[in-house]
């Protein structure tokens, strides 16, 4: 199990969450952030940190956002790891 970004994200792109991630699981791709399921260890650290309330533990997405759950894992195969805030 993984945290998962989800649609509130799609075109904001805030970077406050990669910051207090310990595992690097943040990808960046064109239109939002991505979590690595097999990266992610749970640790919640970036729940709090994210300005849109976008991110969600995978047993507790909304049904309408559930196929956000394999859209993270596929972006963070796709798109480079981001560790550092960017200007948003």
């Amino acid at each position: 199990m993984a945290f998962v970004v989800t649609e509130p994200c799609v075109g904001c792109k805030y970077t406050d969450c990669v910051t207090v991630c310990p595992c690097e699981s943040f990808h960046e791709g064109e239109r939002m952030l991505y979590i690595n399921p097999d990266h992610c260890i749970d640790c919640e650290a970036c729940v709090p940190e994210c300005p849109v309330e976008a991110i969600f533990h995978e047993s507790n997405v909304a049904t309408q956002w559930r196929h956000y759950v394999q859209l993270n894992a596929d972006g963070a195969r796709r798109y480079p790891v981001i560790t550092e805030k960017r200007q948003s």
